[in-house]
């Protein structure tokens, strides 16, 4: 069985949820992973400056990257 290292699951968690964001024409970028708690993204194109960036990224990418890395704490949206 392969074994998935932390950065894959977020990849993974990001990829469920990237075909919503490119719906509503944004997408979503890892950046960094720190201390294997927190979660630095960026969000992108349509998603830069929508006003429910912020309630995207809590309630849909933060929770489908807890659910494949439930070790992390927070995922923050780092501006470009």
């Amino acid at each position: 069985m392969e074994i998935l290292t932390l950065h894959d699951k977020i990849e993974a968690a990001l990829e469920e949820i990237r075909p919503f964001l490119q719906n509503d024409g944004g997408d979503i970028k890892l950046l960094s992973v720190e201390n294997d708690k927190i979660v630095k993204v960026q969000l992108q194109g349509a998603c830069v400056g929508c006003s429910v960036n912020q309630m995207t990224l809590k309630s849909g990418v933060e929770m489908t990257i807890k659910k494949h890395a439930p070790q992390i704490e927070q995922v923050i949206n780092v501006e470009g």
